[in-house]
């Protein structure tokens, strides 16, 4: 279940740190009753930044097989000829 606390909860910097680090899942510290911000640990958030890249890789690579099976792409050779010709290499 999601952790919720009251941002006057963090001028017991001790106890927030604490309650962050033993937390499984990331803290929400809310403002007025509304969400403010969310706290996590550093190795959480390093973990969803890799999977989050992840994720962004299979994106390019599904697109890169739809247009590989649509025809719609040049094999290497054909592409550094090209470039070659562009920049008179």
């Amino acid at each position: 279940m999601t952790l919720c606390v009251p941002v006057r909860d963090m001028k017991d910097t001790a106890a927030f740190a604490r309650l962050v680090r033993e937390s499984s899942e990331p803290v929400t510290v809310t403002k007025n009753g509304y969400s403010e911000f969310v706290v996590m640990r550093s190795e959480d958030y390093d973990l969803m930044c890799e999977e989050v890249a992840k994720a962004r890789l299979v994106r390019v690579l599904a697109d890169a097989d739809k247009a590989y099976e649509a025809g719609e792409y040049v094999d290497g050779d054909s592409y550094i000829a090209s470039l070659k010709g562009r920049y008179d290499l």
